[in-house]
């Protein structure tokens, strides 16, 4: 099969052709290039409208003079996201072709073609894809049929987040280039003890935040700190922020798999980090060539190909874009089986009664016996008692600085607020010795198996009114997934569903940081439970008996920030 793809959801116009016997991909593309700031959609429209035609025409040229005038047996064109006026002027050139040629139409969803590409080109089965783009950033895995969001941007898109800066110290567009060279050129001449430019560090779960960062880079520079250090010291916070979060979903879905896709994504500082947070917990990294991370028709030709050859094909005057259309909308039916990302190697870390020594995506946990040489220090006499020795990691991707300052604050935050939680009524582990110079804290072992592991409408209620109570006391978890709760017994009968991991937790009474909290725990379940909706449902009832109705409303509006809704 020969699939010509065709894409331009904001920038790039790009044709393809795709050969599946081959596995060879010509690309031709003709980006626009603005003369000043970021892309301008009547601008990049108007660049569609001539560049499509020409790209198109050359693919198609080469085509037919090397396999003759049937040469294409399918046309793909990127559906959405994107820039509206962009997308109409792909499809409709895609249907024009197609119709012209008699061969059917597929839309692909353009950000489920960069995770389909990396997982094509690097032969890995079920992998956590981050995509890293000017427009978005997200994490997605594969269960069920779909790709979940298992965490996203909850304002700008990494490359946006960039280039908004660059902006405001005057740099043409792209950016990223550019903040790249000037923060090697920092490193190559940095002291190896000079300071990092403080920036926000904004992780919420799996979710995260760029918008204050590029405020902050603009304050820095208006404050007179060198352009160079700021721009090493953006690549350092951004790139960590991504890169922690990718670990948290490698560590929530137990998958051992990740590739890397988006524009950005051809940075090497991103790309290094991601290869060392992979290789530190035995997990495989890939990142396709560049010409298949920036925007490209090839992309769109190769999922185009998977999708046509399963027959999930569109008629014409059923082909309207979408510039809204997000990754976890996509019917999924071109994967044989049922697998999830929660099927891989690193399944072990999530399942069974959770009592072996466990990595998660911060720390490693030991689990000991009281008044072992392990806690001798401790306390408590009973010897059929545990304790959990938890130990924040070095993590060699982040700036020393950086990650120093991480660790030592998450440990003290997660010791307090833990002990304030518990006082509030909210089930948590004993604190029972804290050692802030080695991120070490020894607490009571709580639970048996983690919440993933045995989703329950009735443990999710629990956690409901768990989470209402702590923000009663005025307290955000920050972290409240599946694998931060920990459980025991039934749920229907003598059964006890505990709060761990309060290392993100800190102190507000803001109805948007509840909210926030909220949507945390939501999008855990989404990206682990097959059934996710009923679990909700019983989750906002248990938040609904005991905490404020305005944090469920403001939930609403949270879930529509979502980069594409």
């Amino acid at each position: 099969m020969r699939v010509l793809g065709i894409e331009g959801t904001a920038w790039c116009a790009s044709a393809a052709l795709y050969d599946a016997e081959t596995d060879a991909v010509l690309i031709e593309s003709n980006p626009y290039e603005p003369d000043s700031g970021g892309i301008h959609p009547r601008e990049a429209a108007e660049h569609m409208s001539e560049a499509i035609p020409e790209v198109v025409d050359a693919v198609l040229t080469t085509a037919e003079a090397e396999h003759g005038r049937d040469a294409i047996d399918a046309v793909a064109f990127s559906k959405g996201p994107g820039l509206g006026p962009c997308l109409r002027t792909v499809g409709t050139a895609a249907r024009a072709l197609a119709g012209t040629l008699d061969v059917p139409l597929v839309g692909v969803n353009h950000m489920v073609a960069h995770l389909e590409i990396g997982r094509h080109r690097s032969g890995f089965g079920n992998p956590v894809c981050l995509n890293a783009s000017g427009a978005n950033a997200h994490l997605l895995g594969y269960h069920d049929g779909r790709y979940r969001v298992l965490g996203e941007t909850m304002d700008a898109g990494v490359g946006n987040a960039i280039d908004k800066f660059t902006r405001h110290v005057g740099w043409d567009h792209p950016g990223g280039p550019k903040v790249e060279a000037a923060a090697a050129e920092a490193a190559a001449e940095r002291e190896p003890n000079a300071e990092l430019v403080d920036l926000p560090y904004v992780v919420k779960g799996m979710d995260f935040s760029f918008s204050g960062i590029s405020s902050a880079a603009n304050d820095a520079h208006d404050d007179g700190v060198p352009v160079e250090e700021i721009c090493f010291a953006l690549q350092e916070h951004v790139f960590a922020m991504l890169t922690e979060v990718s670990e948290r979903a490698l560590s929530l879905t137990g998958a051992d798999e990740l590739v890397l896709g988006g524009g950005v994504a051809q940075n090497d500082r991103l790309r290094e980090m991601l290869e060392t947070m992979c290789a530190a917990r035995g997990a495989d990294f890939h990142a396709p060539e560049p010409r298949f991370l920036r925007d490209n028709a090839g992309m769109i030709a190769v999922l185009g190909a998977k999708m046509a050859a399963a027959g999930d094909t569109v008629p014409i005057a059923e082909s309207a874009i979408d510039p809204n259309f997000r990754p976890d909308q996509v019917p999924v039916t071109w994967r044989e089986g049922d697998e999830s990302v929660a099927g891989g190697r690193g399944n072990r870390e999530r399942d069974g009664d959770g009592d072996a020594d466990r990595r998660g995506a911060e720390a490693t946990v030991e689990v000991v016996a009281a008044g072992s040489a392990a806690e001798s220090d401790a306390g408590g006499s009973d010897d059929r008692a545990r304790r959990v020795i938890k130990r924040r990691v070095p993590k060699r991707y982040r700036h020393p600085e950086l990650d120093r300052t991480l660790r030592r604050d998450r440990t003290v935050a997660e010791a307090r607020l833990t002990s304030e939680a518990r006082r509030a009524g909210v089930p948590t582990p004993l604190v029972y010795d804290v050692d802030v110079s080695t991120a070490t804290l020894t607490l009571q072992h709580v639970g048996n198996r983690d919440l993933a592991a045995d989703l329950d409408g009735r443990w999710t209620a629990a956690v409901g009114r768990h989470l209402a109570r702590l923000h009663g006391a005025g307290i955000v978890h920050g972290d409240p997934t599946t694998r931060n709760v920990r459980v025991e017994g039934r749920a229907e009968g003598d059964a006890r569903a505990t709060l761990i991991d309060f290392g993100l937790a800190y102190h507000t009474g803001h109805v948007e940081d509840h909210a926030m909290d909220l949507h945390v725990f939501e999008g855990s379940v989404r990206a682990t439970a097959a059934d996710p909706d009923p679990l909700i449902e019983a989750f906002e009832a248990g938040y609904a008996e005991v905490g404020d109705g305005d944090v469920l409303d403001r939930l609403r509006e949270v879930e529509e920030r979502g980069r594409y809704r």
